[in-house]
């Protein structure tokens, strides 16, 4: 059955520390696969200056563009705006409310990591999107 406390579209929130790799692929993912059938948000709690190039090369390979993204700052509206928030690594930095849907997805770091080592950690971050959209009664 689709969430839906915020209004007709689920929102969805990816947090990771720099929000430069792991939440970014997560958000371009969800994006991708659902348009604009659900809200997608990305912040981290330590926000780099700018997107992994290897990450940015790694989704340009499955032909997803996220050279235009920058880091964002994680900030409490953000959590409380979201339906789901998916924590990539993050710890106790990410702020908790109660009827919030939070998912711990625990998945290799690809900061300073090349290419090869992003493709893995892209692959799995797909499949548990797809299957959240399948969660959420959305077909991707």
């Amino acid at each position: 059955m689709p969430m839906s406390s915020a209004g007709p579209r689920p929102s969805v929130l990816f947090v990771c520390v720099h929000n430069a790799g792991r939440s970014q692929m997560g958000a371009a993912f969800l994006t991708h696969l659902a348009g604009d059938r659900v809200e997608v948000r990305s912040a981290g709690s330590a926000p780099a200056d700018a997107v992994n190039p290897a990450v940015v090369a790694a989704m340009a390979e499955v032909g997803i563009d996220v050279s235009a993204e920058t880091p964002k700052v994680l900030t409490v509206e953000a959590v409380r705006s979201s339906d789901v928030v998916i924590t990539m690594g993050c710890g106790d930095a990410c702020p908790v409310f109660p009827g919030k849907r939070y998912l711990d997805w625990q998945l290799d770091d690809p900061a300073g990591q090349g290419v090869d080592a992003v493709r893995p950690v892209r692959e799995e971050i797909e499949r548990r999107v797809r299957v959240l959209l399948a969660e959420l009664g959305i077909a991707a």
